[in-house]
């Protein structure tokens, strides 16, 4: 089943992309992670990306009709959504957290994942759950990816350790094609309080 994850814009433009294209996170963030307990299964109600500005609340969400991950609708912008078929954050696998990069509908056109492609490694991410224990993140690499190209495996294939992906859109828009990438931020868990 192919996973692919669409912006909804109206404004053309060229998003916000990572400074520099990165791989997914190599091994030894893997076995750092590898040391830190995991959590039971809690979906998530907020995420925040401090050095961003990234503070929001997360929606849940599943699959489209077409097989494809569903994401925020348009009156939904300031928003992230976690898809539901994905790890929790701080369970064993991939937590999937998508977001638009803009939206028409809000000032400046800047919608929750704005800033996402000038996340770096060692930003720190904290996601809040409904049990009320929040996890944390320690972002490894950004990568921004043609939608053809994307890494489906990469991002929502199993892991032996608690892991983060944060999705938006990302490169250049067409009214067209709309964005023509991805950009992808991978991160591991790195604990949890509450």
């Amino acid at each position: 089943m192919a996973m692919v994850v669409y912006g909804i814009t109206a404004i053309p433009a060229t998003a916000p992309g990572p400074a520099a294209v990165a791989s997914p996170p190599p091994r030894t963030q893997a076995a750092a992670a590898a040391d830190v307990a995991t959590l039971d299964a809690s979906p998530p109600v907020r995420i925040v990306i401090e050095r961003l500005g990234i503070d929001a609340s997360v929606l849940r969400l599943g699959l489209n009709t077409d097989g494809t991950v569903a994401v925020p609708r348009p009156e939904q912008a300031r928003q992230a959504g976690w898809y539901d078929a994905s790890a929790a954050p701080g369970q064993r696998g991939p937590a999937v957290v998508l977001g638009h990069v803009d939206s028409a509908r809000l000032p400046g056109g800047k919608a929750v994942f704005y800033r996402l492609g000038q996340a770096r490694p060692g930003d720190r991410v904290k996601i809040t759950r409904t049990d009320g224990i929040t996890a944390r993140f320690t972002v490894d690499s950004v990568t921004q990816v043609p939608r053809e190209r994307f890494p489906t495996e990469a991002v929502y294939g199993p892991t032996h350790t608690a892991q983060l992906r944060l999705i938006t859109c990302g490169g250049t828009y067409t009214e067209a094609g709309g964005y023509d990438s991805n950009v992808i931020v991978f991160a591991h868990y790195t604990g949890a309080r509450g």
